[in-house]
């Protein structure tokens, strides 16, 4: 990690967590690693179809995020991103309401756990099927603070996305 130089890491990343069967724990102890070596931590969070379907969106992002919280030391390296896991890839996409709500329960967290200062300076990314379509609505949600994009990013309107999160984004 050192020789390559690197500023940022992403930790829980949904493919890693089904793929590799990366638990919570799993995941806090390498934010925390990542930390230590001052490192930027991009720490991702959500829930599959069968969560989502039973109510218990709010509990598993709970759950993943109180586990990383403990660990981590510097919240000014932390973002958070938000994957509704059954979004990703499927073309289906949270709508703006559904992801308002994650994201407004991942801050009121942070805000009861780690105080205002953390919640209010944390960014939190939207990640489930970004596209041209529907940046603009879900970038204009009060809670959400960017993007993270993938599929999207290897299309040729990508630079929609970009041109549109510069306006909405300005750090």
């Amino acid at each position: 990690v050192d020789d390559l130089k690197l500023k940022w890491v992403m930790v829980g990343h949904s493919e890693r967590r089904s793929l590799f069967g990366e638990t919570d724990e799993d995941c806090a102890t390498k934010t925390e690693m990542a930390l230590k070596k001052g490192l930027n931590v991009m720490f991702c969070i959500g829930e599959v179809l069968a969560d989502r379907k039973a109510g218990r969106t709010q509990a598993v992002c709970e759950t993943q995020m109180r586990a990383v919280i403990p660990k981590v030391t510097d919240w000014s390296k932390m973002v958070i991103a938000y994957e509704p896991v059954w979004a990703i890839g499927t073309g289906v996409v949270a709508t703006p309401l559904q992801a308002q709500e994650a994201h407004y329960q991942i801050r009121t967290l942070l805000r009861d756990v780690c105080g205002d200062s953390v919640a209010d300076s944390v960014r939190i990314l939207y990640g489930g099927s970004v596209s041209p379509a529907n940046c603009q609505a879900l970038g204009e949600l009060p809670d959400v603070d960017g993007f993270l994009v993938g599929g999207a990013s290897c299309k040729p309107d990508f630079t929609k996305i970009i041109e549109t999160a510069q306006t909405m984004f300005k750090s």
